[in-house]
C-alpha cells in the first residue's frame, strides 16, 4: 500500500493534471500512514496527541454508540413484528434479510444486528459519501488537506437520526452542517456551532412532520410508539414514564427504548465519557458543568412545581432527565466539541452550566421542542466565545490588581 501510494504521488502533486484532487490523496494517505511532513525542530514543542489521533479516538469512543445503533435499531422492530403491532418494511433490505436466512426474532442478537445494520449502514454511508464530497471540493478550492475533522462529524450525525429518515434528508442535512455550519467560517477550528448538531437542527426546522412524531422511531410498518421525552411532553401531570410508555427508569438507562439510532443509551455515552475523559479529549468540566445545572433546575421545578401545574415535565424526577432524549449523547459528544465549545478552565464551567439550564428550561417552560439538548448546545456555542472574554479579563484584571500591590 505504501508503494502504491508513492507510485501514485506525482499524479497528484502541483502542475499534474490531477493537482486538483490532491486533498484526496492526502486524506487517504495521512489516514493511514503518518504525514511525512512533521516538525522536528528543537523550539517546537512535540506531543504524542495530533488532530488525527484525536478525532480517530473521538470515533473509537462512539463505538458503544455504535453498537446501540445497529442492535436497538433492530430490536425495537423486530420486538414490533413479533407482537403483530408492525410489519416489516418491503423493499431491498426485507430480500436481503431473506438471502441471509434471518427472521424477525428480537431474542436473536444477529438478527437484531443484522437489521439494524440494514438501516444504519446506509445513512452512515450517505452522510460519509456527501459530506466528505463537500470537504473535498472546499479543500481544492482552498488548496489545502482534507482535516480530520470531517471524521466526527460523520460518525456524529447518522447517531442522531430516526432510522426511518429519507436518505435524500441525510444528505441535505449534512450538507447543510458541513457548508453552513463550518466550511463558510474557514473550515475546521473557526466554526462557532458544532457542524453535526447544525444539520440535525436544521432538519428538525425544515421537515418537523417527518423528524417528530410516532411513527419514525422504530423500523417497522404502521407502528406507532412515542419516545419516553416524547409522551411526558403531552402527559398529564399525574403520568409517569413507566405508565405511559412501559419504560423503567433502567431500560432508559441501557438504551432499549424508542429514539434516535445512537442517542438512547445513557451507559454507552458513559462509557464514551470514560475514554474521552481519560484521554484528556473530552472536557469533564463541560460534562460536570451540563449535568450539575440540569439537575439543580430540573431539581427546583420538582420541588416547588407541586400540582399548581399542568405541566407533567415540571413534575419528573431530575434522574430520569438524565436518561431520556440525547441527554446523555449531547453531553459527552456534542457539548464538548472542542472546537465550538468555551477554551478556558473556567469558562468550560459556566459553558457547560448555561447549556444544562437551558435544556430543563425547553423542556419543560416549552414542551413544543422536549429535545432541549440540541438547542440548548447550539446556544451554548454561541456565547462560548464571550464567556471566554469575560474570563480571560477577568484574569487580567486579578494580575494587574496583584502586580499592582
Amino acid at each position: 500500500m505504501r508503494k502504491l501510494l508513492d507510485r501514485l504521488h506525482p499524479a497528484f502533486s502541483k502542475g499534474s493534471k490531477l493537482e486538483k484532487l490532491y486533498p484526496m490523496y492526502e486524506a487517504i494517505d495521512t489516514f493511514l500512514y503518518t504525514p511525512s511532513d512533521t516538525t522536528k525542530g528543537a523550539s517546537h514543542v512535540r506531543d504524542g496527541m495530533n488532530l488525527k489521533r484525536m478525532m480517530s479516538l473521538v470515533v473509537v469512543a462512539l463505538a458503544p454508540c455504535f453498537f446501540m445503533a445497529l442492535d436497538n435499531t433492530g430490536y425495537q422492530a423486530n420486538l414490533a413484528i413479533a407482537n403483530g403491532q408492525g410489519t416489516p418494511i418491503e423493499g431491498w433490505r426485507e430480500d436481503v434479510m431473506t438471502a441471509l436466512g434471518r427472521g424477525h426474532d428480537p431474542a436473536s442478537f444477529v438478527d437484531n444486528m443484522v437489521l439494524g445494520a440494514l438501516f444504519f449502514i446506509p445513512v452512515y454511508f450517505v452522510t460519509v459519501a456527501v459530506g466528505g464530497a463537500w470537504e473535498g471540493l472546499f479543500a481544492s478550492v482552498r488548496k489545502h488537506e482534507i482535516n480530520e475533522g470531517f471524521l466526527v462529524t460523520s460518525a456524529l450525525f447518522p447517531l442522531t437520526l430516526p432510522p426511518t429518515i429519507p436518505l435524500w434528508q441525510v444528505a441535505l442535512g449534512i450538507s447543510f452542517g458541513v457548508v453552513i455550519g463550518k466550511e463558510i467560517y474557514g473550515g475546521i477550528g473557526k466554526n462557532f456551532l458544532n457542524p453535526a448538531l447544525t444539520g440535525r437542527a436544521f432538519l428538525y426546522f425544515a421537515y418537523p412532520t417527518q423528524l417528530t412524531g410516532m411513527t419514525i422511531w422504530t423500523a417497522a410498518d404502521g407502528f406507532s410508539a412515542a419516545t419516553p421525552l416524547g409522551a411526558m411532553a403531552s402527559a398529564q401531570v399525574s403520568d409517569t414514564i413507566p405508565a405511559l410508555t412501559g419504560y423503567s427508569w433502567l431500560d432508559c438507562f441501557f438504551g432499549y427504548i424508542q429514539g434516535s439510532m445512537g442517542e438512547s443509551s445513557t451507559l454507552a455515552c458513559l462509557l464514551g465519557a470514560v475514554l474521552l475523559i481519560s484521554v484528556g479529549i473530552g472536557s469533564w468540566r463541560v460534562m460536570a458543568g451540563v449535568v450539575s445545572g440540569a439537575f439543580v433546575t430540573s431539581g427546583l421545578f420538582w420541588i416547588f412545581s407541586g400540582n399548581a401545574t399542568q405541566n407533567a415535565m415540571m413534575t419528573l424526577n431530575p434522574f430520569w432527565h438524565f436518561v431520556i432524549g440525547g441527554f446523555a449523547f449531547g453531553t459527552v459528544y456534542m457539548a464538548t466539541d472542542p472546537v465550538s465549545a468555551a477554551m478556558t478552565d473556567v469558562g468550560r464551567w459556566f459553558y457547560g452550566i448555561l447549556i444544562g439550564v437551558m435544556t430543563i428550561l425547553i423542556r419543560v417552560i416549552n414542551p413544543a421542542f422536549p429535545e432541549g439538548i440540541m438547542l440548548a448546545i447550539l446556544f451554548g456555542n454561541t456565547f462560548a466565545p464571550l464567556i471566554d472574554y469575560f474570563v480571560v479579563q477577568a484574569n487580567i484584571k486579578r494580575r494587574e490588581a496583584r502586580y499592582a500591590a
